[in-house]
């Protein structure tokens, strides 16, 4: 799979394509339908498959670094990963800026769909919006289509026991520490990937040693402390996992996964690890003392053990 960033380089190459375009957040089952009606109709118009990925996700542009915007899913790389999982060609990273924010939805037919990518067909739900102040809709889209000679189709509905899949009910089950239904959702179960930094080496200090990743994330969909297992290439450790902002560490503000693998001491430092959710075990707490904390994670990890223990 190719990524880029300037239609330039996409069009001096190829003559069209058939597209679909969105946020992704999570490539759940729905987005999936859609991916797998992009494919099909590319095979059969004999062109490449391009997803027009839309980055930041508008409300998080909107929102600015201290504002509210619902949080993500999966962050940039973990959507390119799954995309390309899927057997995507092309993916257009759309940058919204300032600037994209302010372009009209005729500019935008005719600048990026049109002029920079040429296509000939794009597939987006009835809902879809677009342009200055949402100004364009699925109506415009088919006027425009039979200006400029390309076809508009509407994505499939995914619905699952009358619910329709998205990405906000798919937040609002996270919330509710419901990973099951969540991997049916998704299709797979709930994770966050990314690679081992250095912290603060508290955990090392109480005796639990900590993986730290950052989340990557303006707003994360998970507070808390969970029992996860770890993916290590092909091996699976158990860890008790705190995501969130460390409230009796610091007040920074910036999140931040900590994953106490047990009965592991091996270097991860600048390994690329996945966290796979399992099952709630508390909130986060700020304690008063270091010691209460150290004492707090010993319960922790011993509830990780029987959990696990007793699924087996």
């Amino acid at each position: 799979m190719i990524i880029f960033e300037d239609t330039n380089s996409f069009s001096q190459s190829h003559q069209g394509c058939v597209t679909t375009i969105g946020k992704f957040d999570g490539v759940h089952l729905g987005h999936q339908l859609i991916l797998d009606q992009l494919k099909q109709k590319a095979e059969q118009s004999n062109l490449p498959s391009l997803v027009i990925l839309i980055e930041p996700h508008p409300e998080e542009f909107f929102a600015g670094p201290d504002g509210e915007c619902p949080a993500r899913l999966t962050s940039l790389t973990e959507k390119v990963e799954l995309l390309e999982s899927f057997g995507i060609d092309f993916v257009f990273q759309l940058n919204f800026d300032q600037a994209m924010s302010k372009i009209s939805a005729e500019n935008y037919v005719q600048e990026i769909l049109v002029g920079g990518l040429g296509i000939t067909t794009i597939i987006v739900g009835h809902d879809f919006r677009f342009g200055h102040k949402r100004q364009g809709d699925y109506a415009f889209l088919q006027r425009a289509g039979k200006k400029f000679r390309f076809e508009v189709i509407e994505t499939a509905a995914f619905e699952r026991n009358g619910q329709r899949i998205s990405s906000s009910f798919i937040r609002e089950q996270l919330a509710s520490s419901d990973f099951g239904l969540v991997e049916q959702l998704l299709g797979r179960p709930y994770s966050i990937k990314g690679e081992v930094i250095r912290g603060q080496q508290l955990g090392s200090e109480l005796g639990f040693p900590t993986c730290n990743i950052n989340p990557h994330r303006l707003r994360i969909p998970l507070h808390g402390v969970f029992a996860c297992q770890v993916r290590l290439g092909d091996c699976f450790r158990q860890a008790a996992v705190n995501i969130g902002y460390r409230p009796t560490i610091t007040e920074d503000g910036e999140a931040l996964l900590e994953a106490h693998i047990l009965d592991f001491d091996e270097d991860l430092y600048g390994k690329n690890i996945e966290v796979i959710f399992c099952h709630k075990l508390r909130e986060e707490i700020k304690f008063d003392k270091l010691d209460a904390l150290k004492q707090q994670i010993n319960v922790d990890v011993q509830k990780v053990r029987e959990m696990f223990d007793s699924a087996s």
